[in-house]
């Protein structure tokens, strides 16, 4: 099981990583780095998680993550294709902190809570993020840098409640890669606490402590959203009933899917379907 911090090597005299990522899958479990990164998925739908935030992700979106942020994607197994993304990671400390480059500064401290851009003032900036991979050298410093100062006139919406500042104890990680990877696997059925605190070799109240304090919230009030989440995606992507959907992510009962549906979208299943599919 890969530990939580991920160790990114950098070349010498280089303090800045540019790259395409093009595979089937986004194959880092959840993970943080001394690193800030800037992420835009080009292709694929999933789930994404970014502190204690949990929800879906969609092409042509654009996050900002301070360092030390855990994280991770997670493309929907339906998903066709690839998992396409630009992802550019930056040592702390870069830049300096001149009073010109206030805004930078104050947009990265927010994005200690991980920042999801908005689409539309972004849109413009995305092909120079695109072309941050082709440049090297002090080329990619300073265009880095341009976007950044862009990027920090735009509006954006906060991913996690928590915000995260100081390196995780490895263990901390490894417990929450097994705890995600066991929900991706097992969300279609119904789950015990007990079985769960299990496989991190935790009571039943040591685990749920823990969980909360990672997470910010109860074990199952997660499971609640990572089920919903999935089931939105079902709604849009598969012809499944609205019935055969809740019972595949792990509701015994359709009464209480349509609830937890409606608290999480405030709309009904049926209703969703349609606004994106009409």
């Amino acid at each position: 099981m890969k530990p939580l911090l991920e160790q990114i090597v950098f070349e010498k005299a280089q303090s800045i990583f540019a790259f395409e990522h093009n595979k089937e899958n986004f194959e880092m479990p959840w993970h943080f780095h001394p690193q800030h990164e800037l992420t835009y998925i080009e292709e694929s739908v999933g789930t994404k998680f970014v502190g204690d935030y949990v929800g879906p992700y969609e092409p042509g979106e654009l996050v900002l993550l301070r360092s030390n942020l855990p994280h991770c994607w997670k493309n929907h197994s339906r998903c066709n294709g690839v998992s396409k993304s630009i992802v550019i990671q930056w040592n702390q400390n870069i830049y300096a902190k001149a009073p010109e480059l206030a805004p930078v500064f104050n947009l990265l401290k927010s994005a200690s809570r991980g920042v999801l851009f908005n689409k539309e003032e972004s849109k413009d900036l995305i092909s120079k993020i695109k072309g941050l991979v082709h440049l090297r050298d002090q080329d990619l410093y300073i265009q880095l840098l341009l976007v950044l100062v862009e990027l920090s006139k735009c509006d954006f919406t906060y991913l996690s409640e928590a915000s995260f500042v100081s390196n995780l104890p490895e263990e901390y990680g490894s417990r929450m890669t097994k705890i995600n990877d066991f929900v991706a696997s097992q969300y279609h059925r119904k789950i015990f606490l007990k079985e769960v605190a299990e496989i991190i070799n935790m009571s039943e109240q040591s685990f749920s402590r823990f969980f909360s304090k990672m997470m910010g919230r109860p074990f199952f009030t997660f499971l609640n959203e990572y089920r919903i989440n999935i089931a939105a995606r079902k709604l849009i992507d598969t012809d499944d009933s609205i019935s055969e959907i809740g019972f595949s992510c792990g509701y015994e009962s359709l009464p209480f899917f349509f609830k937890k549906f409606k608290d999480f979208h405030n709309t009904s299943p049926k209703q969703y379907r349609k606004k994106f599919i009409a």
